[in-house]
């Protein structure tokens, strides 16, 4: 309820501090500005360790003294805030550019950069505070505490983002790698903070938690321009084996994929139990692999069938003796 002794005459309020009026574009009507100095008289109550201001006079003088300081701190506040936001961008930005001449990857760039960013912008807004006179170690306080109570609900979520920045920093792998990682073989599509997206053979879209990536081996078929084609081919034991060799010479001689260096590798590998077998291993670039394999199981039946060389299938001879 509003105090009637604090009502004030006419020459009272042309008295009052003539800032205030401007910046407040107030009328010199007493009950006008008798509203005003109540709220002031609230606000200055509450800021000056609960001192009560027992008559208009006093108030009076209080804001007088007063007003114009915290005119000041209000606008070093301002323009803290707005130049400590400058900053903190103008400092971001330089550090991204910093980063990417380096040519760091664009995924930990962008991260790196709004971490910068948001951690300058708080202290700016907290030194903003400060200058209005307010005590921000309540406020730390509360953002320490509240970080402590995220990180144990999250600690799952917190070991996937230390995950993601290790992969981000390491580079195991890169977005378009075919990669072999927590069971699972794909090409990458994507790597944030916390997850790594997969593109299967079938094209299936995997997510895949980045700690369940660091926890075990990763498997990176891209990272070589070469590899090798390991395959196996068996004949039978009555076939000439001589002969199945330089069929295997001569298609490998014959695909222009085969890499000349290093050379390819074919040799009678086992005797097992149904069929005599042969490795045969070239070397192809990355991106000829697969076409490669097919195109070789293909080349190897036609050709053998064409001279008469058998492919045997698991079989058992079974002796009978009459007794």
């Amino acid at each position: 309820v509003f105090n009637p002794h604090l009502l004030i005459s006419h020459q009272k309020a042309s008295n009052f501090h003539p800032i205030l009026l401007k910046i407040l574009n107030l009328d010199k009507r007493g009950k006008q500005l008798n509203l005003l100095l109540y709220l002031i008289y609230a606000y200055f109550n509450i800021n000056d360790g609960g001192r009560i201001l027992e008559n208009f006079n006093e108030i009076l003088a209080y804001v007088q003294q007063n007003f114009t300081l915290f005119a000041l701190r209000l606008v070093g506040a301002i323009a803290t805030y707005i130049i400590g936001k400058w900053l903190s961008r103008k400092i971001s930005n330089s550090m991204s550019k910093l980063l990417i001449n380096k040519e760091v990857d664009q995924t930990l760039v962008d991260f790196l950069k709004k971490i910068v960013y948001f951690g300058l912008l708080i202290v700016t807004i907290l030194a903003a505070l400060t200058q209005m006179g307010i005590e921000t170690t309540s406020f730390v306080a509360i953002i320490g505490a509240a970080g402590l109570a995220v990180g144990l609900a999250l600690q799952g979520s917190l070991s996937n983002f230390a995950a993601g920045v290790l992969l981000i920093i390491l580079r195991p792998f890169k977005v378009g790698d075919f990669i072999e990682a927590a069971g699972v073989a794909g090409k990458v599509e994507g790597i944030s903070i916390l997850t790594t997206n997969l593109a299967t053979p079938q094209n299936e879209a995997v997510v895949i938690p980045n700690s369940a990536i660091t926890s075990g081996n990763i498997k990176n078929y891209s990272a070589k321009e070469m590899r090798r084609v390991d395959m196996v081919f068996g004949i039978g034991y009555d076939d000439d084996i001589k002969k199945a060799k330089e069929i295997l010479n001569d298609l490998i001689a014959k695909d222009s994929r085969v890499l000349k260096e290093p050379a390819p590798k074919i040799a009678l590998s086992e005797l097992a139990d149904s069929s005599v077998n042969f490795v045969c291993r070239p070397w192809v670039k990355s991106a000829d692999y697969w076409d490669l394999y097919f195109d070789m199981h293909e080349a190897v039946k036609t050709r053998f069938d064409a001279e008469g060389i058998s492919i045997p299938f698991p079989q058992r001879d079974v002796h009978v003796y009459n007794t």
